[in-house]
């Protein structure tokens, strides 16, 4: 199947093999992670009926970006990524058949579902790095913003369909299948891994000497565009892109809903970002640092609407807007560090990114459970809104004229400057 740049320009990036028979596999695999992650928020609540817990196995599942997202960004510049996948799909797809194993058996304790959150997250936290910078070596620089558009479409897609899925599975067999589902969905992704042609992919040779991770935060602090993304990224997962701890809450606590309802949260959010998603390829041109900080601010104010939503119809009237101001920009940042860092440095650099990106939401996160049970979940969620606003308006204040990108973007250049 051939793809025609001229007439499938928001398309082109499946004109290379490697990443059009990734792209199913990987779209199969996002449904099954959305229908985990629904299964595992309300087990938790089944275990424990407790806000804090529901935010701790969140942060375990995310806190092991702390310690191996960083190595992990300088093993995908030092060792093949494909190989690197292979091994972390595998350890998370057994993570996910133990936990489905223990709940159909009827054993299941909260501290499993910990300990198995934290292995999951250990295998997401090495492969990210990989994962995204992967993304260049099997379509090229050139097509690296279509295709990370055409991922996020892909992700969201899986997210449309998963959480919905997820509640019908759950209201019919209970959260354990869902967890064996999930397991499943790893297999075609290792095969697909496995008959990679390496013949077509996009390598660079690689400079000799050590990948050090000082070198790649030297290299992101000596380009003020790339901090700054990073910054305004950090806020805006760690505060605003909460809203499976939102909904979950917001569901059982204040509109006293059950799981399918909660599960159709997660499909509602997902309309609009799959929209925003579709929509993105046309956009690509005014992707810089100064957009992620526009897209920031928009998401912000979107949220802080949603806290004062008072029904459950107008709550979820809401969620698609915010889903597609999320998504638009997350497409953004990733695609504008990716394709403004040099290839020789850029698993580092996603790494540093994915760091950023989540590495807030394991301290926060349990914050954030607590802080909706004492001061309420719709004061709350407005607190993190008021974040998300005023971070992104502060780094633009700050580094306003600053944000351009180098004529010269090699580490070479770039470290000299510095």
């Amino acid at each position: 199947m051939r793809f025609s740049v001229k007439s499938d320009g928001n398309w082109r990036a499946f004109r290379h093999r490697n990443f059009r028979i990734l792209y199913p596999a990987n779209a199969v695999s996002n449904i099954g992670g959305w229908v985990q992650r629904i299964a595992q928020d309300w087990l938790v609540l089944e275990l424990t009926n407790s806000g804090f817990y529901l935010g701790l196995v969140t942060a375990l599942q995310f806190a092991p970006v702390w310690f191996v997202s960083l190595p992990g960004g300088a093993l995908a510049d030092r060792f093949n990524k494909r190989k690197v996948l292979m091994i972390t799909n595998s350890i998370a797809g057994i993570a996910s058949l133990a936990l489905g194993l223990l709940v159909v058996t009827d054993t299941v304790q909260i501290w499993q579902v910990m300990a198995l959150a934290f292995a999951l997250g250990v295998a997401d936290a090495i492969g990210q790095p990989a994962r995204l910078s992967f993304v260049s070596e099997m379509v090229g620089k050139a097509d690296v913003p279509n295709a990370v558009s055409l991922n996020s479409a892909n992700f969201n897609l899986g997210r449309l369909l998963g959480p919905a899925l997820s509640g019908l599975l759950i209201a019919a067999f209970g959260t354990g299948p869902a967890f064996l589902i999930n397991a499943a969905t790893y297999v075609p992704v290792i095969i697909v891994m496995a008959n990679i042609r390496e013949s077509e992919l996009f390598r660079e040779p690689r400079i000799p000497g050590p990948n050090t991770i000082r070198e790649g935060l030297n290299y992101v602090l000596a380009r003020p565009d790339l901090f700054v993304v990073m910054s305004v990224i950090f806020f805006v997962t760690t505060f605003g892109l909460n809203f499976q701890l939102f909904n979950a809450l917001m569901a059982t606590k204040v509109f006293d809903k059950g799981v399918t309802t909660f599960g159709l949260m997660g499909t509602i959010i997902a309309i609009g970002s799959l929209s925003a998603a579709l929509f993105s390829p046309r956009i690509e041109r005014y992707r810089s640092a100064k957009f992620v900080i526009r897209s920031a601010f928009v998401f912000g104010f979107s949220i802080l609407i949603i806290s004062f939503m008072p029904t459950y119809l107008t709550y979820v009237i809401m969620l698609p807007i915010a889903g597609a101001a999320a998504l638009t920009t997350m497409i953004a940042a990733n695609s504008t560090v990716q394709t403004n860092s040099d290839s020789a440095i850029r698993g580092r650099v996603m790494g540093i990114y994915l760091f950023l990106f989540l590495g807030g939401s394991p301290l926060v996160t349990p914050i954030l459970g607590l802080l909706s049970e004492t001061i309420g979940i719709r004061e709350t969620i407005a607190l993190c809104a008021a974040i998300t606003i005023l971070a992104p308006t502060l780094i633009w204040f700050k580094f306003k004229d600053r944000l351009a990108v180098p004529a010269d973007i090699s580490i070479a250049a770039v470290l000299k400057t510095a």
